[in-house]
């Protein structure tokens, strides 16, 4: 377990009152929505002198970063989103990404179990070479299961979102875990429901905050609800299940990034994660895409299964099935 934390567990108000001014002081907002907008001519604004954008989690996360990771339920989103949150609060490595330096995080959890989110955490830490430089700044926890009867959470309402503006302080890096729980108010599938939310989704990037949705995938596989969320994104991340993947096998998942400004070659190629359990201690292996498949013909090859079996059991096509094949004989493993 995390030790000693300045967010007592069930006790809303102290968190409220460690979220004030006095101890967290609140990014400058910028000017007032009255201030005249600015406008540049081409040369001016080609001179203006702007910082380069760094990355909060290279290559998939930039400052001042929006992104999105969605799955089916039971895929192992809370997993991905807990890893990125612990890799970004100490400066280490997640899967293929990788933090230049330790930020400041807050966590919204919206539906987890206490006890569970707790337990997950504690395998995070027993399996982690590194460590936030500060517990109770580096890595901060809102979670929903522990606070009174009665107290919500809805970011779709300004009111709400000014009472979690108030809590950010010095966070580089916001989480919000899950849409579907913490922003609510109108037709999921509506695009002007979510304007409220995504006008405040731009002024946190604004001040520099960068922000990770956790999303439901819907019956389609694409992201439930409106596709306006995806407008504004810089990237979005997509787990999906392997085809031969069996529930005893816990967490494990492809990773696709539908979008990725800016990523390209082997770093925007899917590849496939998995969670094992080394005792108390949570690790990670990856492994490419296209390994797992052509791991997935040998397999089925060796076992005497034609081209034919093997597009219906993989779902490759026939001609991927033999380019695979040529290829695993050349390297001598067929």
């Amino acid at each position: 377990m995390i030790g000693d934390s300045a967010y007592p567990i069930g006790d809303p108000d102290a968190l409220l009152r460690n979220g004030n001014v006095e101890q967290f002081p609140i990014r400058r907002q910028g000017p007032a929505a009255s201030s005249p907008l600015k406008v540049y001519g081409l040369r001016e604004f080609t001179q203006l002198i702007l910082p380069k954008r760094q990355h909060v989690l290279t290559p998939i996360l930039p400052e001042k970063g929006l992104a999105m990771l969605y799955a089916k339920r039971g895929v192992g989103k809370t997993h991905v989103a807990l890893g990125i949150a612990y890799a970004v609060a100490s400066g280490g490595q997640f899967l293929r990404w990788q933090a230049s330096q330790p930020r400041n995080v807050l966590y919204v959890d919206g539906e987890m179990p206490a006890r569970l989110l707790q337990e997950r955490l504690d395998a995070i830490l027993a399996g982690a070479d590194k460590v936030p430089p500060d517990f109770d700044q580096s890595f901060r926890l809102l979670a929903m299961d522990t606070q009174d009867i009665g107290l919500s959470l809805n970011l779709a309402n300004p009111s709400d979102q000014q009472r979690l503006d108030g809590m950010l302080g010095a966070t580089d890096f916001l989480i919000l875990d899950n849409l579907s729980t913490l922003v609510h108010g109108g037709r999921e599938n509506d695009a002007e429901s979510w304007d409220a939310m995504q006008a405040w989704l731009l002024q946190l990037r604004r001040r520099g905050i960068s922000v990770l949705l956790v999303h439901h995938a819907g019956r389609s596989d694409n992201a439930r609800g409106t596709s306006k969320r995806e407008d504004v994104l810089d990237t979005v991340i997509h787990l999906k299940r392997p085809d031969d993947y069996e529930a005893e096998e816990g967490a494990r998942f492809e990773v696709h990034l539908t979008k990725a400004r800016g990523v390209h070659g082997d770093d925007a190629s899917p590849f496939e994660a998995r969670l094992t359990m080394n005792g108390d201690a949570a690790t990670w292996s990856v492994k490419a895409l296209q390994d797992v498949e052509a791991d997935r013909v040998a397999e089925l090859t060796k076992a005497g299964s034609s081209v034919r079996d093997i597009e219906k059991e993989t779902g490759l096509s026939k001609s991927k099935v033999n380019r695979i094949q040529n290829r695993l004989k050349a390297e001598g493993r067929l």
